[in-house]
Order: structure tokens, then sequence, then C-alpha cells
């Protein structure tokens, strides 16, 4: 018997076990958290991409449970398969955080390691997935139940704390730290990895006080063997053969009929697991769609106070901490006061409701975010809009369009891009300027879906246009963009924050460079002769490109404000709803449906059952995958679409749920007290016969939605 923890019934190696838990969750959300912008800004790939290889590779994380169950019951057991694994899940978060590193290569090889690096964490955390939780639960003996019970809620408190913790300290690394010039990804990548060996240090140092159960068998090999005898069997039966009630009744031949009793209650609870994938379809988008859409939302609580739009996917787990025990001694209580018989399918189907509301509040969130989003032209057009430098009113006249109508103020910030028509993929276009009753023209070739600033602009006598090109796109870290067209002689130097402008002289414009949001009141510049006074940038808000005028007023450099892309008007308090809702559909029906799957399994099949619930994880993901590079809608008609296939599919399910009769796995065991394998003898006794062929098992009522 191991040691116990200060004279308790709880044995010492639990504690190896928790802090285990602890950091390998942290080390695998904290990646996580961070993964869909490092797709986007590091591996510049688009966002239907990032969001295909998000959800691909958690599929993966769900489809190699299965394997690693296999291994550890048929082969190593619980603890080789965790130790040897775990070594997989450092490697990969290793060769994941040096193709992090810039100069390492080029992109491919970036995108190579980067690759390499998720399967081997997806083999590595899926792997062990199953084999950690119930390697606890063997520490205890069989008498001490309420102890393992509370070992699981410390187990499952373990899980959220490296979650919320991980979610919080990694967008933090990444985006507050800079490293080679840029966001640091290998430092945020780098920290899990550092959690994970810690966490395969610290399981490996209690491997004296553990319990070792031996491999006992792999139970879901059994099963898929005598579904697939079953299957033979009927297939190769003749007209003549003797009739059976089911078709798993084949398999009576070789297997015992306990066996195929317990492989039919398993059956049932599967076919109803077939709808579950679109639940996690939607809630999995969280470290995706949804963080896509808080990059273009006002991040700042205040002026002290500035969240990153990774951060928010840490709501989730610190409302479960809040809702689970609301809901079981507040809600569900008074419910059942209310005589409304809470069954756990229905509590599974209120909770795809749950869901499905969460993105119709993300639909409403998406329709208002896209106003400040200026949409690139499509093809054979392109967009356009003017910067008057000159000492007055002009009128611009584009050749072929009706375009500004109006004459256009001095130093006016454009309000919108218009769409210039072109009529071919490039076009040289003659440009009509009208200045103080003159006209003067201009001419210039613009490209289709590309987004220009036509700058009109006076030298001496004559106006003068110049035109360029501007970047339209918001960063997807939320940052906004500025750059500097500088009217001096002299070029000029200029830092933001922490981000260098060179500003070439004689009405040229400087590169586009992302700075931090924040106030400028005091900007440091210079020229070739001598120091310019400061500038005032004033507030540069999130998801906002911004070009600086460089004028001189009153012998002194003063920077005009035009605002390209407006700055995100809607603050990311907006998703807490959504974040909620979501999160009230994953207590009651995540939870609930592994309470469910584990009442109405056998002890020796609540295995099997479990791999079925993981792969609805696995399958849920497949489908975002599929949606995210074939549909091409927008992002709000996307969550729409999402949404109203949950609720078609919990129709679906409601249908199936009130067609399933509650079992009792229990009087299956007192049923078959006796040795499975040995043969009944046939004495014509057709009731017994009905009996053993298809068991009732204590039917409960069914359950309506």
């Amino acid at each position: 018997m191991g040691k116990k923890l200060c004279g308790t019934n709880y044995p010492t190696s639990i504690c190896f076990i928790v802090v285990n838990e602890f950091c390998e969750r942290f080390s695998y959300y904290g990646m996580k958290a961070v993964l869909t912008l490092y797709f986007l800004s590091y591996l510049k790939w688009d966002k239907d991409l990032s969001t295909a290889i998000y959800h691909a590779f958690s599929g993966l994380c769900y489809f190699t449970p299965i394997l690693g169950a296999v291994i550890a019951d048929s082969w190593l057991g619980k603890f080789k398969t965790i130790i040897y694994l775990s070594i997989v899940y450092v490697i990969g978060h290793v060769i994941k955080s040096v193709g992090a590193i810039p100069t390492v290569g080029n992109t491919d090889v970036h995108i190579a390691l980067s690759m390499l690096g998720l399967i081997l964490i997806a083999l590595g955390t899926g792997g062990i997935k199953p084999c950690v939780a119930a390697f606890g639960g063997d520490q205890f003996e069989e008498e001490h139940i309420k102890e393992r019970q509370k070992f699981f809620s410390i187990f499952y408190m373990s899980i959220n704390a490296g979650s919320v913790l991980s979610t919080l300290i990694t967008p933090i690394l990444r985006g507050d730290v800079q490293c080679f010039g840029d966001d640091c990804y290998a430092l945020a990548f780098g920290v899990p990895a550092a959690l994970m060996v810690v966490a395969l240090a610290v399981f490996i140092f209690g491997s004296g006080m553990y319990k070792k159960n031996p491999p006992q068998g792999n139970v879901l090999g059994e099963v898929c063997k005598c579904i697939g005898f079953a299957i033979k069997n009927r297939w190769n039966s003749s007209k003549g053969d003797l009739k059976r009630k089911h078709w798993l009744d084949w398999a009576e031949d070789k297997y015992s009929k306990r066996l195929i009793q317990e492989i039919k209650m398993v059956l049932r609870v599967l076919v109803l697991y077939i709808p579950l994938p679109m639940f996690w379809a939607l809630f999995d988008q969280q470290g995706s769609r949804w963080t896509l859409q808080a990059t273009r939302m006002n991040m700042a609580f205040g002026e002290s106070f500035t969240i990153k739009p990774d951060q928010m996917q840490m709501l989730n787990a610190l409302l479960i901490l809040v809702f689970v025990p609301i809901f079981d001694l507040i809600i569900y209580p008074l419910v059942g006061l209310c005589r409304i018989k809470i069954t756990p399918l229905r509590k599974m189907a209120t909770g795809m409701i749950f869901a499905a509301l969460a993105f119709g509040a993300a639909t409403l969130v998406e329709v208002n975010v896209v106003k400040t989003v200026v949409e690139p032209a499509p093809a054979e057009q392109c967009l356009l809009q003017v910067y008057n430098l000159a000492e007055g009113d002009i009128s611009v006249r584009v050749a072929g369009s009706d375009l500004f109508q109006n004459p256009i103020p001095k130093l006016q910030d454009p309000p919108a891009y218009e769409t210039l028509t072109l009529g071919a993929p490039n076009k040289q276009l003659y440009i009509d300027v009208t200045f103080t009753g003159k006209q003067y023209q201009c001419s210039h070739a613009f490209e289709e879906q590309k987004a220009y600033s036509l700058i009109i602009y006076k030298e001496n006598l004559d106006i003068k246009c110049k035109l360029v090109e501007d970047y339209v796109m918001k960063n997807e870290d939320g940052n906004p963009n500025v750059r500097f067209f500088n009217t001096w002689t002299e070029a000029i130097n200029i830092t933001v924050g922490e981000t260098a402008f060179y500003v070439p002289s004689n009405y040229s414009m400087s590169p586009n460079n992302s700075v931090n949001r924040g106030l400028y009141p005091v900007v440091g510049c210079s020229h070739q002769t001598k120091n310019c006074e400061d500038l005032n940038l004033g507030l540069l808000d999130f998801g906002a490109s911004y070009t600086f005028i460089l004028v001189e007023e009153s012998g002194k450099i003063v920077a005009k404000m035009m605002e390209d892309v407006k700055a995100n008007n809607v603050h990311i308090a907006w998703q807490i709803p959504q974040y909620a809702l979501i999160t009230v559909g994953e207590v009651m029906f995540s939870i609930t449906g592994l309470e469910f799957s584990y009442s109405q399994a056998p002890n020796n099949m609540k295995s099997v059952l479990q791999a079925g619930w993981l792969l609805t994880v696995a399958f849920g993901n497949v489908i975002v995958l599929i949606v995210a590079e074939g549909a091409g809608l927008e992002q709000w008609k996307e969550f729409l679409l999402f949404g109203s296939l949950l609720l078609g599919v919990c129709i679906i399910f409601s249908i199936m749920a009130h067609f399933y009769t509650y079992v009792d796995p229990e009087q299956l065991s007192k049923m078959y007290s006796e040795d499975s394998g040995k043969e009944e003898e046939n004495d014509g006794n057709d009731m017994k016969k009905k009996k053993n062929d298809d068991i009732p098992l204590n039917e409960k009522k069914s359950t309506k939605l």
C-alpha cells in the first residue's frame, strides 16, 4: 500500500499527477491560444487557411486518444504510455518553438517545422489524454470511492487553472515581448514547451510511489472483432439458417452473450452520438473565428488596461468554474422544484440551443464589426481616395467615371474610398484637376483590386499629382498602421513608440508600419540640419490605418492626421454574451454527456464510449475545416449558418432522444453473474430465449425535449 497524505486516504502519488496535469494543460492551451495569430501574422496565411489548419490540428488531438488507449491497454500500460508519449509531446513543442525563430531558415522551413511540431504535439497530448485521469483513479483503493470522486474534482480544477493562466500569459509573451524585431512567438511557444518538460519531470519523479496496473487487454479491439464477426456471419448466412432477432446475435457462435448484450447497449448510445459533432464544430471556434473577430474590435478598457484578442478565450475556463456550481446547486434544483423532469438528454439538447444562441450573438457582433472594414475591390476595379495639399479647394475628375462630384477642401480627411471601374486588370487613366479656375491634367496607371491615395499638391506655380498604393487590411493583432507623407525638402526621422520611420524628402511617403495602440502626444522627430519639435499624433486606435501629412505651420513641422481605415468601434466586451452562452451550453452538453455515457455503459465498456465521445469532438473540427475552406461565405453569414445547422441538428437529436430507453447496466451484471462464456442449454424455453436475446434492462420512461 502506498504512502498517504497526512493520515488521509489520499495517496501521495496523486500530487504528482495533479501537478503534471496542470503543467500539461498550461502547455497545450498556452500554445493553442496564440496559434491562429501565428498562422496569420508569422506564416502569412489567410484567415480561411489559418482556421482550417487550426481545426485540423484540434481534430487530430481528438483522433489520437484512441491510439493512446490501445497502446496503454494492449501493450505498455498507462504509466509507460504517459512517459513515452510525453517525450514525443516535448519534442513536438521544441520543434514548434524552433520553427517560430525567424533566423532559422526561410518560410518553407518554418512551415515544415511548425507542421511537424503540431503533429507530434497532437500525438502526445491525444495519446496521454485517456491515460492520465484513469491512472490517477488507479491510485485509490476500491473502498475509497469518495476520495476518488474528490480527486477527479481537483483534477478537473487543475485543467481549468492551467487553461486560465496559459491563455492569460502566453498572449502577453507574444505581444508585449519583442524579439527579432517583431512579436515573440518563439517565446510564446517556448514557455509552454518548458512547462511540458516540467510536467514530464514531475511525473517521473513520483514514479516510485505509483500503483501501476498491468495492461488488461484492449476492450475496443474486442468490440470491433465481435462486430466484424457478426457482420461476416450475417453476410455469409444462407436463407435456411436460423433467423436472429438482432444482427449482432450472429456473433453468438464465437462470443459470449454477455459481451454481445454489452455491445448492444454501447451501440444504442453511439447512435445518439451521430448528431453531436455539430456542437463541437461551434464550440471549438472560440480559438479561431472568435479570436479573429476580436482582432477587429476595440480592446481597451479605459486608458490603463488593454486585453489582447487571444486572451478572450480564458473567459470560457473562468466561466466554467463559476457556472458548474451554480447549475448544480441552484439552477437544476430550482427547475426540479417546478416539477420539470430533468433528464441527461434534455440537458444536452438545451445545451445545443444555448450554443446556437451564442453564434446568433456572434453574428450580431460581426455585422457591426465589419462596418469599419474596407472591403477589397472586385476584379477590374480599384479603390481611390484624394488628399488635397494645395492652397485651396480643388475639383477632381477621373476619366471615364463620375467620382468626386463635390469640391475637396484643403487637408480634408477623405470620408471613404470610392470604387473606380477600370474595365481591365490594369489601365492608364487621365485625371483632371481644377484649382482656382485653372485645369491641370496628370496620368497614372491603376491595377485592379488595389487601393490608392491620389495626393494633389502645389509645386511652384504648377499642380502635381502623386499616386501611392494603400494598405487597407486591418492588422491581425488589432494594432494600428501608420505612415508619413513629407512635404519638406529634407528627409525626416520619426520614432513612434519603438517603431522608427524614415520619411524621404520632397513629397514622399514612408513605408506603412504597425505601432502599439495608445496616445502619442509627444513624438520625437529630426532631420539633417536640426531636431524638429515633437509631434502630437493623438490617439492611434485599434484597427485604424493613419496617414500623417507633415506640413509647415508658423515655422515648425505639424502632423495632419488622415484616417484611411476607420478605428474599431465595437468594444470587445460585446463578446462576453457569446462566451457566456457557449459556456452554459458546454456545462449542459459536455459534462452531462459524459455523465449520461458512463451511466448507460457496462463498466468494461466505458472506455469504448469515451473513445466515441472524443471522436465526436474530432469530427466537429473536421466540419469547421470543410466549411472554412469550401463555403467562402462572409463571416457573419458563416456564423449564422453554423447556428442554424446546430438548431436543425438539435431537433434531430431530440427526436432520437424521444425514442431512447434508459437502461441500468448493473442489472446486466446480475443477470450474467455466472460465466458468460458458457453456452446456455437449448431447452426450448421461448420466454428464456427471448429474454437473453434482447434484455430490457430496467427500462425507464423515454425522454422528450
